[in-house]
Parts: C-alpha cells; structure tokens; sequence
C-alpha cells in the first residue's frame, strides 16, 4: 500500500515540488520520487511549468502563474493526475509538507498546519519578507482545495533549535533581545540537516562523537557546525542576511556602516535594504553578475572585479570554516552543496587551499570529476579532514520530516 506525500518548496519567485510514495514496507528513509518539478518565473507573463515523473517523457510549458498560490493550485491538480496515472483513479495524496524559512520562537518543529498556524507564520514575514508570505499562501490553497489531507509546515530554522546560548545570543541589552526575540535563528536547516547525516554515514560516525562542518553555498549561502548531528553554530543569523558573502547580499557587515549610509549618504531604510538583499555580495563587487558561471569565466579572462569577488567570496568562507573548527574544538569532516557548492569545483580549490593549517588537501582529479547525485570524496587520500561533494535533497528531507511527524517514523 503506496502512502503519499507532496512537497512543496515556495520561493519569491519559483515553487519547487516532488512527490513521494512511501510504499507499506519499504525503507522510510528511501521512498519512490513519482514526480518532480518546478514552476519558474512565477509573476511573470509566461511561467514556466517543468515537471518529470517516473516513467514518462520530461514536460516543459508556458502557463499563466502569477504568485505561488496560482502555482500551488497547478501543481495540487497536476500531482493528483500523476498519482492516477501511476497507481490508479482510486490513489490520493496523502500528506502534504511545505517548506518555511522562518519559524521564529514560535515553531521549533514540523507542526500540523492550521489557519492560526499560517496566521503565525504570516506574523513572522518581516524577519522573511521574500518567503514566508509566499509560504503561508500556498499552505491556504493545501486547506482549500484538499481539507481532510493533513498539511505539515517544516522550518528551516527548526535544525539550528540546537544552537547553544553562546552561539544564538547577540551582544545587545538583554531585555531588548528577549522583548523582541533578537537572536540567531539560522536557516538552510532542511538542507544542512540532509547533508550532515549523509555526510555521518559516507565517513562512517552514524551515533559516533563527530565534528562537522556543511557548507550550503549557492545564490544563498551559509554554514552550519555540526557536533554529533546537532547543529552548534551558523553563519546567518536572526535573518538570512548575516554570514558569508551570497550572490546578491552583503552577508557580515559593520553595523556603523549601516548608521553611515542612512546618516550621511542618505538613504532611506528601504534603500539600505534593497542594497544589502539586491545589490551587494558577488553581484556588487564584480559589478557584472551574481552568477559564478559568469564570473568564473571573465575572471580568467582578466576582469579584475570579478576575480576580486570570487576571492573574497572563498576568503570568507576559509574564514569562517576555520571558526568553526574552533567552535567544534577539531574537524573530522567538510562539505559542500548547494548551486556553487556542487558544482564549482574551482570555488572549492579557492576555499580549500585557505585550509592547508587544518591538514585539508584536496585530489585535483576526484575534485573536477564530472558531477553526479551521489556523495562524492574530493580530498586526498592523506588529507587530515574528509571533504566530500553531498548534493542536497531539501524535498526529500522534507517528506522523511513530514512523515516522522504524521507516523513516528
């Protein structure tokens, strides 16, 4: 008997799906994809729908999809349709997860949606205005359209729970922070979570003392210090725009800085934010792209910027792993995922070669091997820390949290 669940991941702009079947009897850490897919673009006049399902020829379309909750509603019809076809008319969704970026103090687990609970999640918007709205729309068409199948909001901020007072608490007055729940949250925790238990079993330490580092790098980026699977500590803070250099956002910056640019420059609060989400990181120092497959190449070809925004995106982020190899008091093992993570084996040399002091070497050969799904070891045979190449399965992380919610297991 098949038990099915429905991802769905909501950005500003796209809404991320797959569709699992979690047959009676398999292995709950492993279920069938049936369906997966995107709709891209969403708002603009030809969204575009991309869908593959098992045992059927990829699908790409045009439509009209103007918000994610539009998206929401295609996507509810098209993988009530997949599921006929593949198990017959009488076959359903069963579950559905929904990924949130923001759970605040509020949601500190995967947590049956309710209307007061996408009411709280609308209430948290401010500290994600990009997402949690977008969320909190899809997550009331899932109550519209399907009300008797049960919905599951999974936080990414639910796996940095873990992080000690040491690590969560900012240097401001005491009673400030607790009057208005300034502290690190973290995010990227459904993706650092996968990683780090991937990474657990491929260096043999599953229920072992382990010292971790994940790094989610892409348009997006973050690290997470991983103590015996727990997160410990993480580069962004009460909002994603704290931490590493990422495709379009600042990441760290002197806070005088800010006070600097709304006293004496000039600009206005919402001119500051459009700055530090939009126009900053790689984008704003190479002055070209935020895309490292446009600025890998013109740094080789002499653009000075761009090579200085690459260098100060990897010098960041050796920063910071070499941090948390304090923080975790040694390193047994690194890895990298996301956009840049899995697929800029130049990025990683950049990174790596800031590591030598921590004994990192890398294999030049097993580094710029031709990129796969599975788990890759990158580093070299002597190298004192494992480095391995994990590409991240968000959904997947989702569904497996979606059922342990539902079933215990």
């Amino acid at each position: 008997m098949s038990f099915n669940i429905l991802v769905l991941d909501p950005g500003s702009s796209s809404l991320k799906f797959g569709l699992y079947d979690f047959s009676k009897g398999s292995d709950a850490s492993d279920p069938k994809l049936l369906a997966g897919g995107i709709i891209d673009r969403l708002g603009s006049q030809q969204a575009e729908f991309r869908l593959e399902a098992a045992g059927q020829p990829a699908q790409r379309e045009s439509m009209e999809a103007a918000t994610p909750s539009h998206g929401a509603e295609i996507v509810l019809q098209r993988m009530q349709a997949v599921i006929a076809q593949e198990a017959g008319p009488s076959a359903a969704i069963h579950a559905i997860g929904c990924r949130v970026v923001h759970g605040g103090d509020r949601f500190v687990e995967p947590t049956r949606v309710t209307p007061s609970v996408i009411e709280g999640i609308r209430e948290l918007s401010p500290l994600a205005p990009l997402h949690n709205p977008a969320s909190a729309d899809v997550l009331t068409v899932c109550l519209r359209l399907l009300p008797d199948v049960p919905a599951v909001a999974v936080f990414d901020t639910t796996f940095h729970r873990s992080l000690p007072s040491v690590a969560r608490t900012y240097a401001l007055p005491y009673e400030v922070c607790e009057q208005h729940g300034l502290r690190r949250y973290g995010f990227h925790g459904i993706a650092h979570r996968y990683v780090a238990e991937r990474l657990l079993e491929c260096i043999g330490k599953v229920g072992q003392e382990s010292r971790c580092i994940t790094c989610h790098l892409g348009n997006g980026a973050s690290l997470c210090a991983v103590r015996d699977g727990r997160s410990v500590d993480t580069s962004m803070g009460m909002t994603p725009m704290e931490g590493l250099v990422m495709g379009t956002r600042s990441g760290d910056v002197d806070p005088g800085l800010l006070l600097y640019l709304l006293r004496t420059v000039g600009m206005s609060p919402e001119e500051v934010d459009d700055t530090l989400n939009r126009r900053s990181g790689l984008l704003g120092i190479s002055g070209r792209s935020s895309d490292l497959r446009d600025l890998e190449p013109a740094a080789t070809d002499g653009d000075a910027r761009a090579e200085l925004a690459l260098e100060v995106f990897a010098y960041r982020a050796a920063k910071t792993i070499g941090a948390y190899t304090v923080a975790l008091e040694g390193l047994d093992a690194l890895a990298f995922s996301g956009g840049i993570g899995e697929r800029s084996p130049s990025m990683r040399e950049r990174i790596c070669r800031r590591l030598g002091i921590l004994g990192v070497t890398l294999q030049e050969e097993r580094n710029r091997a031709e990129e796969t799904s599975a788990p890759a070891r990158i580093s070299g045979d002597e190298s004192a820390v494992q480095v391995w190449v994990i590409p991240a399965d968000e959904n997947l992380q989702i569904a497996r949290e979606v059922r342990e919610r539902l079933f215990g297991t």
